[in-house]
């Protein structure tokens, strides 16, 4: 039975296209063109200028509010066009990702995850899940769970001088 059951988790994989395992460093993640709940597009171009903090997340995620504190200290810190910065909710719609950013006045750019994001991703260990990114897509850093806020606020190391 439980032969059975790995083989039709497998084959369901494979009919959907997700990828089976995570994303991990020294990986491509091509983000393509992006739209954000605030309405601002990101296209490909963008994402080859500088480097990109990539962080998935919920609103419902302890871990994901308590590092989200830090990520908007972080956008505030840095020069605007010295990093990318952007956030993929995976959350179920956007309207509590839209009333989550107005309560707290949050600037950084959300996206919604999509098929094809989740699918580029790949399987993920849990909520926070922060990648770094080099201009040209190379993975180069990788963390989940909560990052305490000296680590968080390293990744300004990756802004463009």
């Amino acid at each position: 039975m439980k032969q059975f059951a790995s083989i039709a988790v497998l084959i369901c994989l494979l009919i959907t296209g997700i990828k089976a395992e995570a994303i991990e460093v020294g990986d491509q993640l091509a983000l393509g063109e992006l739209r954000s709940v605030q309405g601002q597009t990101y296209t490909e171009s963008h994402w080859k200028q500088r480097h990109t903090v990539v962080q998935v997340w919920a609103t419902w995620c302890s871990y994901c509010r308590k590092q989200n504190v830090h990520l908007e200290q972080l956008v505030q810190k840095l020069p605007a066009n010295q990093l990318n910065i952007i956030t993929i909710s995976i959350d179920k719609t956007v309207s509590p990702v839209n009333a989550y950013m107005a309560k707290n006045s949050y600037t950084f750019p959300v996206v919604m995850m999509t098929p094809e994001l989740s699918k580029a991703i790949g399987k993920r260990r849990g909520v926070p899940e922060v990648y770094v990114l080099n201009p040209q897509g190379k993975v180069i850093q990788k963390d989940y769970g909560l990052m305490v806020d000296l680590d968080f606020f390293d990744l300004a190391r990756y802004a463009k001088k």
